[in-house]
């Protein structure tokens, strides 16, 4: 496969180990990888964002694109239990990094995939950003966030869908993956559900490897099966 990959978030759990694996493919002609400490791209802030696809377009069109970031607590912060723990400042917060950040990337970098041919560019959710699928309540914020990452992820391919037909926009829930992100939360996972970045980023590749162009727009787990918005 000709062209260039682009990670956004290479320096975390999930986006180093995609990173690593598509260099260890060695499919595409040049893999991007920024990130906050590594390049200086952060989510919060456009100009980065904007900087790091002025490089991108300095070599081949990316014909794969993937968002590895996200938000779940802070060394202060924790997810919600219940509505008296509602912060705006925690709020605008998450939705900043989970949803905004995401979704100036696509401003930014949907412009410079290629307007023929299959392309695919992936944000990485969760299923607790699902409507459908939450039972248990809480965690505000984070769920609030995720699903709204998920609508921008519809908007988005609808729009793409214009640009080229053969585009493929999705979320992808990576399941819990072994990364600072799930570690307070791992005593409570399923044996055998809990992931190493390494499976997790094979898992996520294979699985992008199989999206089909209808698929645009959905939101779908590791395996493959589609998660109800």
């Amino acid at each position: 496969m000709s062209g260039s990959a682009v990670i956004i978030g290479a320096s975390g759990g999930i986006g180093g180990a995609l990173h690593a694996a598509l260099l260890d493919e060695g499919a595409f002609d040049t893999v991007h990888g920024f990130s906050r400490s590594g390049t200086g791209t952060d989510l919060t802030d456009e100009a980065s964002i904007a900087a790091a696809a002025a490089l991108v377009t300095r070599g081949p069109a990316p014909s794969l694109i993937i968002v590895a970031t996200g938000i779940l607590h802070e060394s202060d912060r924790a997810p919600e239990k219940a509505m008296q723990e509602l912060d705006p400042a925690w709020l605008a917060r998450l939705f900043a990094v989970n949803t905004i950040g995401p979704a100036l990337v696509a401003k930014h970098f949907l412009p410079l995939m290629p307007r023929t041919g299959r392309t695919v560019f992936a944000v990485l959710s969760a299923r607790i950003g699902s409507i459908a699928d939450n039972r248990l309540g809480g965690w505000y914020g984070y769920r609030a966030s995720k699903a709204a990452l998920n609508m921008m992820v519809r908007t988005l391919a609808i729009e793409e869908r214009r640009r080229n037909d053969r585009s493929i926009v999705v979320a992808l829930h990576p399941g819990t993956v072994d990364t600072a992100l799930s570690r307070r939360f791992q005593a409570s996972v399923t044996p055998g559900t809990l992931f190493d970045p390494d499976r997790a980023a094979v898992q996520l590749l294979d699985g992008i490897d199989g999206l089909k162009i209808p698929d645009s727009g959905k939101h779908f787990s590791w395996d493959g099966v589609e998660i109800a918005p």
